[in-house]
C-alpha cells in the first residue's frame, strides 16, 4: 500500500477520502486550511506525543504522518515524548515492580536504566523510523545531549507530607541550541525527556514530558504548544459533557486548576506555564482521533481546548484605577 492509499483509507473503514469526497468537497478542505497555512507559515510547534496515539499503531503512523506533513508545508515541529506504559511493560519483563507515589513513578536506579533505555532506544527510534519512512527528517535526541535539560530532583506528596520516589526531577534549565541547530537543518527533532542532575550532571533523572514540553516551547519561543490526550479535552466538571471548554483564559484556568483529575492536572499545568511564558498558544487535543494535530492547527474549529493569555486590561480602566 503506497502512503497515498495510507492515507485516503485513514477516514475509515468503508470510506475512502480519494472517492467518497466530491471536488469542490475536496477543494473545501483545502481551502479551509489556507488561512491557518498562512498564519502558520514557518511557526515553530512544540507537540507533546503520548497517550493512546503512542500504543495503538494506526495513531503511530498517522501522528508521524502529520509531523511530516507540518514540516512540508513550512512549519517547525518539534516532538517531545514519554512512554509510561513502555516503561512499565518492559520493568516487568525484567522483574522489577512498577510502584507509583502521588501520581508519579518511583525510580530506583535499576529502573532509571530500564526507563533511559526505553525512552531513548524504544519510543524515540520507533517514532524516527515511523516519520523517517515517509521522509528522512526526523532525528531522536535526549536531554542529556547537548546540555538540552538540567532537572532538580523532586518528592512526591501522599497526604500532605513528601515522599522519595527516588531519581524523578524536575526541568529547571534549558539549553535549545541541540534543537535549534536541527530545525536550521530542516530536521524534525524528537526529544526523549531524560535529563541530567543540575547537582550531579553524571547522574540522570526521569522528568515528566509535559512540563518538559512546556519548558521546551518557552526556551525556544514557540507559536503554538500542543500535548495530546486521551479525552476531548478539558472538562470543569468530568465526566459532564456539557462542560467541555473549547477556549480558556490563563487566569480562568489557574483558578479550575485545583478542582481537576489528577490525570488532566500535568497537562493542564503545562499548558498553563507555557502560556504564562510566552507561548501564544497552547492545547490539549484528543490523541485518539487519527491526525488530530492536523485537525488542530488547520481547521477553523480545532480539536480540543485552547489555552490563551488573559486579555490586556482595558487602557480606560486602568487610567481610572491609577
Amino acid at each position: 500500500m503506497s502512503d497515498h492509499e495510507t492515507i485516503g483509507a485513514a477516514a475509515g473503514p468503508g470510506f475512502d477520502t480519494r472517492t467518497g469526497l466530491r471536488p469542490d468537497q475536496k477543494a473545501e478542505v483545502l481551502i479551509e486550511a489556507l488561512p491557518w497555512l498562512q498564519e502558520f507559515a514557518g511557526a515553530l510547534v512544540v507537540v507533546k506525543y503520548g497517550g493512546n496515539a503512542m500504543i495503538d499503531d494506526d495513531l503511530k503512523a498517522a501522528f508521524a504522518q502529520d509531523m511530516v506533513f507540518l514540516r512540508q508545508v513550512g512549519l517547525r515541529p518539534v516532538v517531545v515524548h514519554g512512554g509510561g506504559p513502555q516503561i512499565s511493560k518492559m520493568l516487568d519483563r525484567v522483574g522489577i515492580a512498577s510502584e507509583f507515589r502521588g501520581g508519579l513513578r518511583v525510580t530506583t536506579p535499576e529502573a532509571m536504566e530500564v526507563v533511559r533505555m526505553v525512552l531513548t532506544g524504544q519510543v524515540s527510534r520507533e517514532l524516527v523510523g515511523l516519520v523517517n519512512a515517509h521522509a528522512p527528517r526526523a532525528v531522536g535526541l535526549s536531554g542529556e545531549d547537548g546540555g538540552l535539560f538540567g532537572a532538580v530532583r523532586r518528592h512526591a506528596t501522599v497526604d500532605g507530607e513528601p515522599v522519595d520516589v527516588g531519581l524523578v526531577g524536575d526541568v529547571v534549565q534549558v539549553n535549545p541550541s541541540a534543537v535549534e541547530d536541527l530545525l536550521e537543518a530542516g530536521r524534525i527533532p524528537v526529544v526523549s525527556t531524560v535529563a541530567p542532575d543540575v547537582d550531579d550532571p553524571t547522574q540522570v533523572l526521569n522528568v515528566n514530558a509535559d512540563t518538559a514540553a512546556a519548558a521546551l516551547a518557552v526556551a525556544l519561543g514557540a507559536k503554538k504548544l500542543i500535548v495530546l490526550t486521551d479525552v476531548e479535552g478539558l472538562y470543569t466538571s468530568w465526566p459532564d459533557p456539557t462542560s467541555l471548554v473549547e477556549q480558556i483564559t490563563a487566569g480562568e484556568l489557574a483558578t479550575l486548576l485545583p478542582s481537576l483529575t489528577s490525570g488532566m492536572v500535568p497537562k493542564m499545568e503545562a499548558c498553563l506555564r507555557a502560556v504564562q511564558g510566552g507561548v501564544p498558544r497552547a492545547s490539549v487535543i484528543d490523541g485518539r482521533q487519527p491526525h488530530s494535530v492536523l485537525l488542530e492547527v488547520f481547521t477553523s474549529r480545532g480539536n480540543g481546548t485552547m489555552v490563551v493569555p488573559d486579555p490586556d486590561p482595558d487602557p480606560e480602566t486602568a487610567s481610572v484605577d491609577a
